[in-house]
């Protein structure tokens, strides 16, 4: 009798992911599909019709049942569902209602809390033109003033109880295990206020332990940045070595008997390095094998990056616009979005997760994200010494334009990033309506928001140009 077949490999995907591709993306322009479906909850009674509200409350201390994020079926549509969709209004028409301003899909349409109050004037008039909304309101000073003209959606004040349980936490990190801040540091550890800013990126992390993951990390990549690279003894000569050693914290290395604990002891030879050890050996113990190895090639797009950008400040070359941009997709925030599903409690998983269009929504997010650093910081790095290239600087080099001029075109060139950003996460969960890559899009879209809300209300360390 002979040998049985081998049984086929069976995808582990529900079948609108294992069926999801190019073509799934290029036809759902054309398709019609219920975008508030798509994205679960129904219009919440105070909202106008066609406002999606989300209806999960993750609850503190309890990982989030994840389908409960999205309710919609990974499997072909049924006779009902093909009837009702005739009566659904366009493609165009359900992308807007994602894309509305301070309701689309960076705010209300992927938040994990229902939104307690009414929408505004403002909130109507960004619903009628998602594509050019009104200006952002004013902020009082106590929440630091947005850039004018910038897009961006408004965040609710995170939790005062978790931003002071994380901060605490985390300075007791920097402090006890890994000897992070020396005395002198130590107003400029706090005037980051790093507590705020990962509370208000990751919104529905289940504990202060899932934050630290997180936080940790950025600490760590701040250290290496400032050590390294910028103001705290940084220096472009040598910064490969440097980071390459660094490295090595996040990525071990595996040599032999004789050199291995050489290696070992290295990894407490300076700040950096500590603390990157550290927060890795936090991070693999909460997180899958895939989830690390994402994150370390993330921050090897990072250091990356660093180097492209050390590399002209040794030649003293302003690049051209398009080789900054470039540079920008390594040298970005990209690490500390990708990691939101385990800072949620949960994993998107490594095939879904290398999707062509999920890179490229990370990608733009990443992108937008660091132009809001490069123009919120803009006046704080004219005034360090030396040049320091951001895209108001290479603009107004590249393009012959003034101070002025330049930083009002990165604010467009901004504005272009986070349309496409939004467009393409979209397309994508209108594609691919599972429901783990719903809620990593939410997830990613809820730290873009939490991010600039932390630029525009960190007034310790940024003021704007008086170009208005």
């Amino acid at each position: 009798m002979s040998a049985p077949e081998p049984t086929p490999p069976q995808s582990s995907l529900p079948a609108a992911a294992s069926h999801f591709g190019a073509q799934l993306l290029a036809d759902a322009a054309a398709r019609v599909h219920d975008v508030a479906a798509v994205f679960g909850g129904t219009p919440a009674a105070s909202s106008p019709p066609g406002l999606p509200t989300a209806d999960v409350t993750p609850s503190v201390g309890a990982t989030p049942h994840v389908e409960a994020t999205a309710h919609v079926e990974a499997t072909s549509p049924s006779a009902t569902s093909v009837a009702s969709a005739a009566s659904v209004p366009p493609a165009g028409d359900a992308l807007a209602r994602v894309l509305r301003g301070p309701n689309g899909l960076g705010t209300q349409g992927l938040r994990l809390t229902p939104r307690a109050e009414p929408p505004t004037a403002a909130d109507l008039a960004a619903a009628a033109d998602p594509v050019h909304p009104a200006a952002p309101a004013e902020a009082s000073p106590a929440q630091g003033r947005p850039i004018p003209g910038l897009y961006f959606h408004p965040v609710p004040e995170p939790d005062p109880v978790r931003v002071e349980e994380l901060s605490q936490r985390i300075k007791s990190w920097a402090l006890n295990e890994v000897s992070l801040i020396p005395d002198d540091w130590e107003d400029q550890f706090d005037g980051f206020s790093v507590g705020r800013y990962m509370v208000a990126c990751h919104p529905d992390a289940p504990t202060i332990d899932h934050l630290m993951i997180a936080t940790r990390l950025m600490v760590a990549e701040n250290a290496v940045d400032d050590c390294y690279c910028e103001d705290h003894g940084g220096s472009p000569v040598g910064l490969g070595e440097r980071l390459l050693l660094a490295h090595t914290a996040l990525d071990a290395l595996h040599t032999t008997r004789e050199y291995q604990p050489q290696w070992e002891e290295s990894l407490h030879a300076d700040a950096p390095r500590r603390a990157y050890r550290s927060a890795m050996e936090y991070f693999v113990q909460s997180g899958t094998p895939s989830q690390a190895d994402r994150y370390r090639h993330d921050m090897a797009r990072l250091h990356l990056g660093y180097l492209a950008e050390a590399s002209w400040a040794q030649e003293d070359k302003v690049p051209e616009v398009w080789e900054y941009l470039a540079m920008r997709q390594f040298n970005n925030f990209r690490p500390c979005p990708t990691i939101t599903d385990i800072v949620g409690g949960y994993e998107l998983p490594a095939d879904l997760h290398a999707q062509p269009a999920m890179q490229k929504v990370i990608a733009l997010a990443g992108n937008a994200t660091t132009i809001v650093n490069d123009l919120y910081s803009y006046t704080k790095e004219l005034a360090a010494p030396g040049r320091h290239l951001n895209l108001p600087v290479v603009i107004a080099e590249r393009e012959d334009l003034s101070d002025q001029d330049a930083y009002l075109k990165s604010v467009e060139v901004h504005n272009e990033l986070m349309h496409a950003f939004e467009t393409e996460a979209a397309a994508l969960a209108a594609a691919c309506p599972v429901p783990t890559v719903l809620r990593f899009l939410r997830g990613v879209a809820a730290w873009v928001d939490g991010n600039h809300y932390w630029h525009q209300t960190n007034t310790y360390r940024y003021s704007l140009p008086d170009f208005w």
